[in-house]
């Protein structure tokens, strides 16, 4: 309903490692040509992040531009700081249908960031063969850009693939098969030799609920994101190839994500780091660093801490009534909806957009 796509975006909203939403749920109770609109509009009232969106077709993905204008005061302003990123989809193998099309000019003609990414699952959309998968998702993704281009040179493009591979035993697509974590990895290497910014996958899993599977799934989707340079990486939370979403997942891979880009700063070298002074002085007069200044002026800035992995020992956890992740999870998760306040939009570009919405019938 509706109210996921509120939910979703009001606990997006207050996880710091998500820096842009997305819907997270189709809306089923409300009229489909207004599905996709009052979607972006509860979006845009429940968090105060970038929005990746799609939309039906020129008529909708219009109105979502004239809610960016309202947002940001002016076209000129929505055009310099862009509010919303278009998701667009060619048909594979190999077809580009007309609303598509017509998306993809309409964010040429607007400045408007727009993805043009097909998802052929292999072996039945696009060769079995990971080469192939890739050789056509790639010119299916460039034949937009090509056409993009065209209509306004310099527009803003992002290349990209849904990296579906059809499972042949069970029938099921999936995320997480290692031929598509190849086949998307690959993806990523090519938008860095055509230095085009990449629509990329993070957090995601091929698992039915927020258990080991999906632990593992999603942490190795998303330290391969991170650590290949994908750039705008989406379904965080996304499990059963997208069929599943599940807001407990999504904290628990905010936390994920947190731990992954600590990894990716990188190793800081410079004298203090380095502290081969302090190593000449311990070691050779004190023994220890506990109690050195050196330890205390960069425990926190060295250290990352979690809030939800648990590093306290079997009696703590215990006496804490061991608690899993998923119970802690929750508990979060539960404070979020309860207590997390949104900013809201200002009452006169509120009404404005509620007026739109209104006249959208």
């Amino acid at each position: 309903t509706l109210n996921d796509v509120k939910r979703a975006a009001h606990v997006s909203d207050a996880l710091e490692n998500l820096d842009f939403i997305m819907s997270f749920a189709h809306p089923s109770d409300i009229p489909p040509k207004e599905s996709y609109l009052q979607s972006f509009a509860t979006m845009a009232k429940n968090c105060v992040k970038p929005i990746v969106c799609t939309a039906e077709n020129r008529l909708d993905i219009n109105e979502m531009w004239n809610i960016t204008c309202i947002l940001r005061g002016s076209e000129e302003d929505a055009r310099q700081k862009p509010y919303f990123i278009c998701y667009d989809e060619p048909i594979s193998p190999l077809k580009h249908p007309f609303e598509s099309l017509e998306k993809l000019l309409f964010c040429a003609e607007k400045k408007i960031p727009c993805v043009y990414s097909p998802a052929p699952s292999s072996g039945a959309a696009a060769p079995i063969t990971i080469a192939g998968h890739l050789a056509q998702a790639l010119a299916e993704s460039l034949c937009g850009l090509v056409i993009h281009q065209l209509k306004a040179k310099g527009a803003p493009f992002l290349m990209g693939m849904g990296q579906a591979v059809l499972d042949m035993s069970s029938g099921n697509c999936l995320y997480n098969a290692p031929e598509g974590l190849m086949v998307y990895i690959g993806m990523v290497e090519m938008h860095h030799y055509y230095n085009i910014p990449n629509w990329g996958y993070g957090a995601t899993s091929d698992s039915l609920e927020p258990d080991w599977q999906a632990g593992f799934e999603a942490g190795m989707m998303t330290f391969f994101s991170q650590m290949g340079g994908s750039n705008l990486c989406h379904d965080v939370g996304y499990l059963e190839f997208g069929l599943t979403n599940n807001l407990l997942e999504v904290v628990l891979c905010n936390e994920m994500i947190d731990q992954i880009r600590r990894i990716h700063q990188g190793i800081p070298i410079d004298e203090n780091t380095l502290a081969l002074d302090v190593i000449k002085d311990v070691g050779l007069k004190k023994g220890d660093y506990l109690a050195h200044n050196h330890t205390v002026k960069n425990l926190r800035k060295t250290q990352w801490r979690p809030k939800l992995l648990s590093r306290i020992g079997t009696e703590k956890w215990i006496e804490q009534g061991k608690k899993s992740i998923v119970d802690r999870a929750k508990i979060k998760l539960d404070d979020i909806l309860k207590n997390h306040k949104p900013k809201p939009i200002d009452n006169k570009k509120l009404f404005q957009i509620n007026t739109l919405l209104e006249n959208f019938k």
